[in-house]
């Protein structure tokens, strides 16, 4: 059976080491060397590491301590985000050039939809390889691409020739690029859910392939039937060049572990000031609050409450979090404080998501090029 939608041509653009390439790129004495943007090397965190860091293990979202413990000659630098916004958006004019059906994930990646592009190019192949080509000419950094029919193949493809390269996942080899890939290496499917998915057996594609869409909901809810889908090569979401947020939130990383909560609604305050800003500026209100909470032991705890009606005032928020601050008690010191805004109602505006046709499938046209 054929799918009923047709054929994209989907790459999916992704920077190599972004911030920390920015860094080599504005000061090249940093080159060759193991390099970490983050916070101090004592209480902050890695945003991103350069690769001759990740040889020692340096990761992203990595204390720094276990970081510069890891590599002990790592250099730390602060980062810059209004840098890394400035050479980002450098970056996105050159995907406008071929498309105006951008839509970026981060400063560092973006999904663009080329089956009808303003170059009249009919290979996705070439005109991934004229970007990343441009970007290293007029930017002066590495990026690497996966070219694809659909958003969720393209994105793993992205992964595979790094750093700089790319590849291509042609329509004819969809289905058995699928079957063979790693269980941990499709996209939305985390450490937890690897885990659960080794105890019930499911280790490839193949495996996940093999399990009825009854079985995969009952184990994984709603995820379920996504599995079941983009295992089997359907994945209908269409690039979208304008992306509604689906939360909204900030949070601080203390210089000492707080082991009062009269500090911490101290701290709360100034986080819930800043996410009233983020708000306003976008327009948005929201109906859940999450408080996030992260112990001196790096273990992470987050408590949510759902509100009857929209907030963004900073003292409604504040309110709220204080309410689910006081929920349990603390069971170590904190070194990180977060809230965020959920259920927002940017929700009401966007549209329902495509339903999945079951009896959609993939459609294997030869002469597709890419």
């Amino acid at each position: 059976m054929e799918n009923t939608n047709p054929l994209r041509k989907i790459i999916h653009v992704d920077m190599d080491a972004f911030y920390a390439s920015v860094e080599e790129l504005d000061n090249p004495d940093l080159k060759g060397k193991p390099l970490a943007v983050g916070g101090s090397e004592i209480r902050g965190v890695v945003a991103a590491a350069n690769y001759e860091a990740r040889k020692f293990g340096v990761k992203s979202a990595m204390s720094s301590y276990i970081a510069k413990k890891n590599c002990p000659h790592l250099t730390f630098v602060k980062p810059r985000f209004e840098r890394y916004k400035e050479i980002s958006q450098q970056i996105r004019k050159i995907f406008f050039d071929y498309t105006d059906l951008v839509e970026p994930l981060s400063l560092d990646e973006a999904y663009l939809d080329v089956t009808i592009n303003k170059k009249g190019n009919p290979s996705a192949s070439l005109i991934a390889e004229e970007i990343r080509k441009r970007i290293f000419d007029e930017v002066g950094l590495a990026a690497s691409a996966g070219i694809s029919i659909n958003k969720f193949i393209a994105k793993i493809a992205s992964d595979y020739n790094k750093p700089n390269g790319q590849k291509t996942i042609n329509p004819e080899e969809v289905i058995e690029f699928l079957e063979t890939l790693e269980i941990r290496k499709f996209y939305g499917v985390g450490k937890v859910t690897t885990e659960k998915m080794y105890r019930l057996g499911i280790f490839t594609g193949l495996d996940l392939k093999k399990k009825e869409e009854a079985f995969l909901t009952t184990h994984f809810g709603k995820s379920g039937a996504y599995y079941y889908h983009v295992v089997r090569g359907i994945h209908n979401s269409p690039v979208k060049s304008h992306r509604i947020p689906k939360s909204v939130g900030a949070e601080r990383t203390f210089s000492e572990n707080l082991s009062s909560e009269i500090f911490m609604l101290e701290r709360l305050e100034h986080i819930a000031n800043e996410l009233e800003k983020r708000l306003i500026k976008s327009k948005i209100s929201g109906k859940t609050i999450t408080l996030k909470i992260k112990y001196s032991d790096f273990t992470l705890n987050t408590r949510s409450k759902t509100l009857p009606y929209y907030i963004s005032d900073k003292n409604l928020i504040l309110e709220a979090a204080k309410e689910l601050l006081y929920q349990e008690k603390m069971e170590n010191s904190v070194r990180l404080l977060g809230i965020s805004l959920a259920n927002l109602n940017t929700d009401k505006k966007e549209k329902k998501r495509i339903e999945i046709d079951k009896k959609d499938s993939v459609s294997i046209q030869l002469q597709f090029d890419f």
